[in-house]
């Protein structure tokens, strides 16, 4: 950000604030317009200092969060799907599975059959969430257009 320190220590602070309350309720709505309320930063600039401040947009943040929430619902848990997609805060199970699979590489009853990452007591969940965090740097939808092309970005042609 090119702002002075204090100013810019303030406007962190700020949008640390939006970012805490989407990582604690996931699985709401947050609009641009309700994120900007939060961090008291009108709407025109937060979307661009959120992305200056933490590397992704809004929105894209908040995918990665609900599906980083929903694979350890299906690794950990014997809920439905169904009910995992629904409480994690999408609006059908066809946009979960969908998101899901061009996120992770998989479908949720892939992960699901896995079962847990690891035996839990042995190393804490924040570290287990940041590991297998999916890497949402590229839009869903931009992968999705590079995959019907046949193409692949930087990123994904190192990984394989």
């Amino acid at each position: 950000m090119d702002l002075p320190a204090p100013i810019q220590a303030e406007v962190l602070r700020r949008l640390l604030r939006a970012r805490d309350r989407m990582d604690a309720a996931s699985q709401e709505a947050w609009p641009v317009e309700r994120l900007a309320r939060v961090s008291h930063i009108s709407e025109a600039p937060f979307a661009r200092l959120f992305k200056q401040a933490f590397g992704v947009p809004p929105h894209r943040y908040l995918l990665t969060r609900r599906i980083e929430k929903a694979a350890t619902l299906l690794r950990d848990t014997d809920m439905p799907i169904t009910e995992i997609a629904f409480g994690t805060g999408w609006a059908s199970l066809g946009s979960f599975g969908r998101t899901f699979r061009d996120i992770t590489g998989e479908s949720p009853s892939a992960v699901r059959s896995r079962g847990p990452a690891l035996a839990p007591g042995y190393v804490p969940a924040c570290f287990l969430s940041a590991a297998q965090r999916p890497d949402l740097r590229t839009a869903v939808s931009e992968k999705r257009r590079q995959a019907a092309a046949g193409t692949t970005t930087a990123s994904e042609t190192k990984e394989l």
